[in-house]
């Protein structure tokens, strides 16, 4: 696959407590943040209605790597939430590497001039805004969609 698809993406940041969601315009030039989403029975429900409701192309999970780029707890989290975004949605749902994208959440706040605890209601979404903008320019860089497609999880539910 060659050049940028066109069509507006949804950035997701899973956490264990809230899920940032971020949107990109129709053309992949900016990411900007949308709602932080509690982490509960309704989550995986919320994000599929923000995708239906931004008429997203494609939902860009964040996965969360460790430095060496291997699984964590998080990962098994991330993963098995994207399964099951993909399980509810016609969207395709992609995995995407997001070491460090909470942690540039924290740095850009701080740098803002908010504190940590002020910071809490939206550093997800900002977290997600970062994976979903570096998501962006690496398919603009490489011309390849960003990540690992996921596929549903067959588990009824």
């Amino acid at each position: 696959m060659t050049g940028f698809r066109r069509g507006a993406r949804l950035g997701v940041d899973v956490g264990r407590a809230r899920v940032g969601v971020a949107r990109s315009d129709p053309d992949g030039l900016l990411a900007t943040p949308v709602e932080t989403v509690p982490r509960d029975d309704a989550s995986v429900a919320r994000v599929v209605e923000l995708a239906a409701e931004y008429s997203a192309a494609e939902i860009l999970v964040g996965l969360p790597l460790n430095l060496r780029g291997e699984d964590t707890a998080s990962t098994v989290d991330a993963r098995e939430f994207a399964a099951a975004v993909a399980g509810r949605t016609g969207t395709p749902v992609r995995l995407v590497d997001e070491r460090l994208s909470t942690v540039s959440a924290h740095a850009a706040l701080r740098q803002s001039g908010r504190s940590q605890k002020s910071s809490r209601g939206i550093v997800d979404q900002v977290a997600a805004v970062i994976l979903l903008q570096n998501a962006l320019d690496v398919e603009k860089r490489t011309g390849s969609a960003p990540g690992t497609p996921v596929h549903p999880d067959e588990e009824p539910d």
